[in-house]
């Protein structure tokens, strides 16, 4: 899981190094090359009959693989309008929206712990922002990192209702779905092509190492570790991809989003560790 969110954690570091590509038609190629490499890989893991056995008939595949879709596009474009701190720092709030969604969607009661982390989380992206004296050049970008871990919060939940309900989805398949939806969305907004050979190499890099394979290895983590566990092992994606964007692309976060992503990662550790101590204790 280490290696899962050093891997996610490249992509801003690698969007710094393109030369001609832009917006749309990263996404495009990243999503592409990502169902290449799922191609590939699905059939290696899960045999040549993996899919035949997707669930095309199945609602909450199809929402999931929508959601990825979501996750893949707007994560890309949120890299291409702001810096790789605000983009991370928001991804953080990933498993507040999904505890808010659990509540609404599911009836899982949200206890007092984290509505204070969810709070002390929005006190840091206030603080975050607040310092900012190009606050308007980011909100744009900002808005749109947002719509990743509202995407993510959705498929969660709804993997969850359909487990509650005897249904059981294979995540990876939908993850192939969701990044041939990107594609086929974003083709027609990357026209006409600008990417270098050289931009290709780096997109195709992203595909594989950034999407495909950390995405087939976390659904293993996810058979294995706790949920509080992952959630605390991503986090590291958030201090990898700060750092690497600092030292690979000379991106140095200022110290309003030092400060205001510590308390956003500070609060949901501190969610996630008491909540594991109360399970481990029952």
């Amino acid at each position: 899981m280490v290696l899962v969110a050093l891997m996610w954690s490249i992509a801003g570091v690698v969007t710094r190094q393109l030369e001609s590509a832009r917006s749309f038609e990263v996404t495009f190629w990243r999503s592409f090359f990502t169902v290449l490499s799922l191609l590939a890989i699905l059939p290696l893991w899960q045999g040549l009959g993996v899919f035949r056995k997707m669930p095309w008939r199945n609602r909450a595949f199809w929402i999931s693989g929508v959601c990825w879709s979501v996750m893949f596009t707007a994560f890309m474009v949120a890299i291409m309008l702001t810096t790789v701190a605000n983009v991370l720092v928001t991804l953080a709030l990933g498993p507040f929206f999904t505890a808010l969604l659990a509540r609404i969607v599911n009836g899982y009661r949200i206890p007092g712990r984290t509505w204070f982390a969810i709070a002390m989380a929005g006190a840091g992206i206030a603080w975050m922002y607040g310092g900012q004296t190009d606050f308007g050049s980011h909100l744009g970008g900002t808005l749109v990192a947002l719509l990743v871990p509202l995407a993510g919060a959705s498929n969660w939940t709804v993997v969850q209702h359909s487990h509650a309900q005897g249904q059981n989805i294979d995540l990876v398949p939908a993850v192939l779905l969701g990044a041939v939806i990107s594609s086929l969305v974003t083709l027609p907004l990357s026209l006409p092509f600008a990417a270098t050979p050289h931009d290709m190499g780096w997109l195709a890099l992203l595909g594989l190492v950034q999407l495909a394979i950390p995405c087939v290895l976390s659904v293993l983590c996810a058979n294995v570790l706790k949920a509080p566990e992952v959630a605390l092992l991503a986090l590291l994606e958030v201090i990898f991809g700060i750092l690497l964007a600092w030292l690979g692309a000379n991106e140095v976060p200022g110290p309003n989003v030092l400060t205001g992503g510590a308390l956003v990662i500070s609060a949901l550790v501190v969610n996630e560790l008491i909540g594991w101590r109360q399970r481990s204790c029952r």
